[in-house]
């Protein structure tokens, strides 16, 4: 077991393990820390849905870590795929976004400037998707939308971090305390000590507590998101169905996952029979035929919030070599290439070509 390494990342997530993969790249040693499983909190429970975006024409912060992805999720999945034979999913399946589901703003945002887009009437709607309930309103056709699964993209970013030789996995790794040492930092793992050069907390929604020890707040709150898994038997739908913030992503092989609720209630993740009622009724609203389908399953995961909606990227202050990169809400999966590079580009102290000071955890201040 590693007592010394180049970087400590704690949180397993897909932030932590895409950072943990890309820093491998760069020749550095790696030890990520979970408390529990790895990728089995948010990073497992979300959808997957990768929206279109156009790195040349992407102008915000957010924009432009979201269109740095874009960009290369083609290519990563490619590679996954060669390296660990695990084939995380990744399709360009394209989207309708409902204009009636209240967000038009949200369809705006996706089909932002250089995203190919079309208005679509009821007519048209219906010859992309036979199966929709009819006279729901004006939408926006969204061809270059994708999506990924979640667990399989997590196995897949597990199995890669192992195959570098550089990345130890811990996970059910509890950090009791962390303090600068020297020039580095010591992490107490119960007992035993952990000395990194660099740390990188990529703990979600637990990332606010793990730095209240330093003093520092982040203001960064778990938001609980609720799923059902439909399986129809059959294919039904080609395209992911977005209604306002909520939606109906399809699978390859027929089932339909309907989500997602945002609930203020801690670190709760249970589901609620409401909630996945509400979740089904949409589907069925959306698709009628989906009315005599079987709820295969349902689940919830715990997204984290972050007050004034950037995540936060960039360095602990007052604290040399140690970072954060949290606070990715509903956005992590389309984030995680951006945020990854940028950690890199934190812990080699290099010029990024993201914007990193919008990140900054300073206006938090």
């Amino acid at each position: 077991m590693i007592s010394h390494a180049d970087v400590a990342i704690v949180g397993g997530g897909v932030i932590g393990l895409t950072s943990a993969w890309f820093l491998a790249k760069e020749g550095l040693r790696v030890v990520v820390l979970d408390q529990g499983e790895l990728g089995a909190e948010a990073s497992w429970a979300g959808a997957g849905i990768l929206p279109p975006s156009s790195w040349e024409h992407a102008h915000t912060p957010f924009d432009r870590l979201r269109a740095y992805g874009r960009q290369h999720f083609a290519a990563v999945s490619q590679e996954l795929l060669e390296q660990t034979g695990i084939d995380n999913g990744y399709r360009v399946c394209g989207g309708i976004e409902f204009l009636g589901g209240g967000d038009e703003a949200l369809a705006e945002e996706w089909g932002g400037p250089g995203v190919e887009r079309r208005r679509l009437d009821d007519a048209a709607a219906h010859a992309l998707e036979p199966l929709l309930a009819p006279h729901l309103g004006d939408a926006i056709h969204l061809p270059a939308m994708a999506q990924l699964r979640n667990p399989r993209h997590m196995k897949a970013l597990e199995a890669m971090c192992r195959l570098t030789g550089k990345v130890e996995l811990r996970p059910r790794t509890m950090v009791r305390r962390w303090q600068r040492e020297g020039e580095g930092i010591a992490l107490d793992l119960e007992g035993n000590v952990l000395h990194a050069a660099n740390l990188v907390v990529t703990a979600g929604a637990w990332t606010g507590p793990f730095l209240e020890q330093t003093g520092v707040r982040l203001p960064i709150r778990p938001v609980r998101g609720q799923i059902a898994l439909l399986n129809p038997g059959r294919q039904m739908l080609r395209h992911v169905l977005a209604w306002g913030p909520r939606y109906l992503v399809p699978r390859e092989d027929g089932r339909i996952l309907v989500g997602s609720t945002e609930e203020d209630v801690g670190f709760d993740r249970k589901t609620t029979d409401e909630a996945i009622a509400d979740l089904v009724a949409l589907a069925t609203r959306l698709v009628p035929a989906l009315a005599e389908t079987t709820l295969e399953k349902r689940w919830a995961g715990l997204r984290p919030a972050i007050a004034a909606g950037l995540p936060a990227i960039g360095p602990i202050p007052f604290i040399p070599n140690a970072f954060v990169a949290a606070g990715h809400f509903r956005a992590g999966f389309q984030l995680s290439l951006g945020t990854a590079r940028a950690v890199v580009d934190l812990v080699l102290n290099r010029l990024s070509p993201l914007p990193l000071d919008a990140f900054r955890l300073e206006r938090f201040a």
